[in-house]
């Protein structure tokens, strides 16, 4: 990324460029990120191709203004990181869902990043509704965060058995809690953002991935609330987690709302076509 792109991506996120990429600017960044860029799916229902190439990723989040899913929202951040200075480490988790199944692997994108006044942390922009902040990612007690309270502690076996790792120096996976309940189960060793396009292709084609089924659009709110457009449904949640839901009802409506309230200008209302179901059906986890 060059220092033209990075201007550019700064200027989506109205930040100024850090002095140095210390862990103040990186949580300052973080929350940012979360409000002015949407966590959504729109380009599986409107037949565009997702591209797991950073010159891509950039052209749809800052040259279009568009949001993404995990391997978009964090592909992207984690290149700006980088390119303002920041250790940063590509890292593959798998999704808990229901009954406390773990999804595929490359089921998830998340970061970690080292700041230069010595901080480790955990950064994630692209799992919809979960921390603002950074999680302190050596930090094996409770992390109380405008979006909950996080723990990080490592993982038993999973259903085969096997506890993780991979000979790296840190022995064992990583499970992230929500408010007591698992998120993902994070494994230490670093990837590279093109071995997460297998995870990608399934998410955005299976017909039992959770994106292909349903449409969503949400950021965080100044507040710490959160706004989301569920296909046809506005819900907005305040920080002390009351809702206000409504059904918009003409496409003009729905255009509108994607318009005004998360900078998204499209020709035409997204539709979710549910594909196909495959014969072979693994047991998926879905994204909050």
């Amino acid at each position: 990324m060059n220092s033209s792109q990075v201007d550019a991506y700064l200027r989506r996120l109205g930040a100024e460029h850090p002095a140095w990429p210390t862990v103040d600017a990186l949580r300052e960044l973080h929350l940012r990120h979360l409000r002015a860029v949407p966590f959504e799916n729109l380009s599986i229902h409107l037949g565009e191709e997702i591209v797991l190439e950073e010159q891509r990723l950039l052209d749809k989040v800052v040259g279009a203004r568009r949001g993404g899913f995990c391997y978009e929202l964090n592909g992207s951040f984690g290149a700006l990181l980088a390119a303002l200075g920041y250790d940063v480490v590509l890292l593959a988790a798998r999704v808990y869902g229901d009954e406390g199944r773990l999804g595929i692997p490359y089921d998830h994108l998340a970061l970690r990043v080292r700041t230069v006044d010595g901080g480790d942390w955990l950064a994630d922009v692209g799992f919809g509704a979960h921390s603002h902040l950074p999680l302190a990612f050596g930090e094996r007690g409770e992390q109380e965060d405008p979006g909950g309270t996080f723990r990080i502690v490592e993982a038993g076996p999973d259903a085969a058995g096997v506890r993780g790792g991979h000979g790296t120096v840190e022995a064992a996976d990583l499970d992230v809690f929500r408010d007591g309940r698992a998120q993902y189960r994070l494994e230490v060793r670093p990837r590279a953002l093109g071995d997460f396009v297998a995870g990608a292709w399934w998410h955005s084609t299976s017909s039992v991935s959770h994106f292909t089924r349903s449409l969503v659009c949400s950021l965080v709110t100044e507040e710490g609330g959160r706004i989301t457009l569920s296909g046809r449904r506005l819900t907005v949640t305040a920080a002390d987690g009351t809702r206000e839901e409504r059904e918009l009802g003409t496409d003009e409506e729905v255009l509108g709302v994607y318009r005004e309230r998360f900078g998204i200008e499209l020709d035409r209302v997204p539709v979710c076509e549910i594909p196909r179901r495959s014969q072979f059906r693994p047991h998926g986890a879905t994204h909050p």
